[in-house]
């Protein structure tokens, strides 16, 4: 590597699960730095705030990073991604893919991107097969409904979600 290689891996990370970090984990390996962007996309009507999902991916990438020797920034996110990775010097965007539907999506991405800036290129990294399930809104859901979420998201975020779904 060229020893300046940054990424970028944008997401909504509502929460983030230990699928979203199995691919922080992995893109380490790609990249030198990583930029995680934390979209404030309230059309999807996050159960946290911005604020409280970029404390959550920060501590969660605290470790990785110093596990991996890397730099890995957490920041918000608006407007256009492609905007955000060439403003965070990136040449690269991570992405995850869990399963068949996720890859329609994400053809249609990357084909939208390249037009928008042909220097930044998408690469997508598989869950891993532990993870291939796990999507943030049925861990909400099964949060929302009392279940054990304990093996989808760390403890720390495990118990910030309880604490949001407490029914008094």
């Amino acid at each position: 590597m060229s020893g300046n290689r940054t990424g970028v891996y944008p997401g909504t990370f509502d929460p983030i699960t230990n699928g979203h970090v199995d691919i922080i984990t992995r893109a380490t390996r790609l990249v030198d730095r990583l930029v995680v962007g934390v979209a404030d996309n309230k059309g999807k009507g996050p159960m946290f705030s911005q604020i409280e999902r970029l404390e959550m991916v920060r501590a969660e990438t605290e470790k990785i990073a110093k596990s991996n020797n890397l730099v890995i920034d957490v920041e918000p996110m608006a407007g256009l991604l492609m905007h955000f990775a060439a403003a965070a010097g990136a040449s690269i965007i991570i992405r995850g893919l869990r399963a068949v539907s996720d890859f329609d999506f994400e053809f249609q991405m990357v084909g939208m991107n390249a037009r928008l800036n042909p220097t930044i290129e998408t690469v997508f990294l598989m869950a891993s097969e532990s993870h291939q399930f796990i999507a943030s809104r049925f861990v909400k859901e099964i949060a929302i409904l009392g279940g054990d979420i304990s093996s989808f998201v760390s403890e720390p975020v495990a118990e910030r979600l309880r604490e949001r779904t407490k029914v008094d």
